[in-house]
């Protein structure tokens, strides 16, 4: 089991490494992670929702993603509030105290699921949430040492070195633990480090002279994994390191909702190398983008109210109605809110508000939300780019074409139904396809189409390729070297490694 001094230590990333290093060495493994806080999900082929890091690390293993790898999903939809996905499908809205008094019966379903995967296969990697040392949360932890003693799991506890402070961390977290928590520690991983290891050596030796714990690996700080990233604080660094815009480049830019949900759809665009992502959050920032993508929202309303408040809603409207006015497009919230009207009567996202949310206005269509949630992988064609497009849609909005409004179906799925609308001259377009553009030959007629429109040749061909299987390998590899993995062989009793 991989558990944290933090949130945002690696965890997730590490899990899914030595997922794919134990599948490499002839074992049948599986990821599980009891509860997981996350706005980022994915839709199992049966159409359960589940955290969008344990569909990664099946990926590792070479598995289907399957709702026992992550029972209880948090989808948070205020600062106080969450829905909760059991099993795959939700259950309802909950507060923080709710969902405490809810947690006995929830840990019940996450030992089943955890049972009946661990029976198909030989060992099961598991991942904690946050830090094990939360004292106001432990009595009630499902997640972290209560789910290592349910599964007899041995705990590698693992700092991020690059944010500082991690020994006083690793040392800190084992001061607050019992000791029946301190036994399922079987040592620790420093992670993201970038220069010369052997300079650690006194700090390491202090440690675990301290703690009793040896060191099992200090793995390097690694530059564009090419993987999904788990946490919406690395996504936005990722993409707000350079700011200055390259001449080769078109300017695509993402708002930054305060509910922003799989904002991993933009991880195949900005990986193209003539493509420059921007966070922005103020109207001051927009600039004059190419390009403006409004994504996922677990609170659209409650975002609309928000993009209003700051001027970025206004500053959106003007550079539409401009003489150079950027492709506009919105992904599943973010076509809710390019509309006219979102309506939220059942309060399903907005659990603090009762009123629906006035749209943008830019495309003419109506959204109201239903209790019931649209969990299901499709595939289908961009009609506007004429290219094929795959991914899932996770939503409760059902949206219509306002009477007599000229809107255009833009992605039809292969039975015909049209989860995408767009304006006639395809300035506006909106889609419920999460992965819109993880198809190469789609994503490069996206690219293009902007360069044109910026005065760039447009390149014709796929020069990107976006796949996690090729990033998996190249990350197992760098931990392989990283990590003592004899040591970690003999901790699990396996008593063998892979070349």
């Amino acid at each position: 089991m991989l558990q944290g001094t933090s949130s945002n230590a690696g965890k997730s990333v590490l899990t899914a490494a030595l997922c794919r290093i134990l599948l490499q060495d002839g074992f049948s493994v599986a990821p599980f992670k009891a509860q997981n806080m996350a706005l980022n999900s994915f839709v199992t082929p049966d159409g359960c929702e589940i955290g969008r890091a344990q569909a990664v690390q099946a990926a590792a293993c070479r598995l289907e993603p399957d709702a026992r790898m992550n029972p209880v999903l948090l989808k948070p939809s205020s600062d106080t509030g969450s829905q909760v996905v059991v099993m795959g499908h939700p259950v309802g809205n909950m507060r923080v105290k709710e969902y405490v008094a809810f947690k006995p019966r929830a840990f019940e379903t996450v030992q089943t699921a955890y049972d009946s995967l661990a029976a198909e296969h030989d060992v099961m990697v598991l991942e904690g949430a946050g830090s094990p040392a939360e004292i106001n949360l432990k009595a009630h932890d499902i997640v972290n040492m209560q789910m290592a003693r349910y599964a007899d799991a041995r705990v590698l506890l693992v700092g991020d070195i690059d944010r500082g402070g991690v020994f006083a961390s690793l040392v800190g977290t084992m001061e607050l633990l019992d000791q029946w928590e301190r036994d399922h520690v079987a040592g620790f991983v420093l992670n993201r480090f970038r220069g010369d290891a052997s300079l650690l050596q006194p700090a390491l030796d202090y440690t675990t002279n301290r703690t009793g714990k040896p060191f099992f690996g200090v793995v390097p700080h690694v530059d564009s994994l090419g993987l999904p990233e788990e946490d919406s604080v690395s996504f936005k660094e990722a993409f707000g390191r350079e700011k200055a815009l390259r001449d080769d480049c078109v300017d695509v830019v993402l708002v930054d909702l305060p509910h922003i949900a799989n904002f991993t759809d933009m991880d195949a665009l900005g990986g193209e190398p003539d493509v420059q992502v921007r966070v922005v959050r103020s109207a001051d920032a927009l600039g004059e983008p190419d390009c403006i993508v409004l994504p996922g929202s677990k609170n659209t309303p409650g975002d609309l109210a928000w993009l209003r408040s700051n001027g970025l809603a206004a500053a959106i409207q003007t550079l539409a109605r401009s003489d150079r006015a950027p492709r506009i497009v919105g992904i599943c919230g973010g076509l809710q809110m390019l509309g006219l009207q979102v309506e939220d009567p059942l309060q399903v996202e907005s659990v603090d508000r009762e009123d629906g949310g006035t749209g943008l206005g830019l495309l003419a269509v109506h959204t109201a939300m239903g209790r019931d949630k649209v969990l299901t992988r499709v595939s289908g064609r961009h009609v506007g780019l004429d290219a094929s497009v795959s991914g899932y849609e996770i939503h409760h909005g059902r949206t219509s074409i306002a009477s007599g409004a000229e809107v255009q179906p833009v992605v039809v799925l292969d039975d015909g139904a049209v989860i995408g609308f767009g304006t006639p001259d395809g300035a506006v377009w909106g889609t419920y396809l999460h992965g819109v553009f993880d198809a190469d030959d789609f994503r490069r007629r996206f690219v293009d189409d902007l360069r044109i429109r910026r005065g760039m040749a447009p390149l014709g061909r796929v020069v990107a390729s976006y796949g996690l299987d090729p990033a998996l390998d190249r990350l197992a590899g760098v931990v392989r070297e990283a990590l003592d993995m004899t040591a970690v062989y003999a901790m699990l009793g396996l008593g063998r490694c892979g070349a």
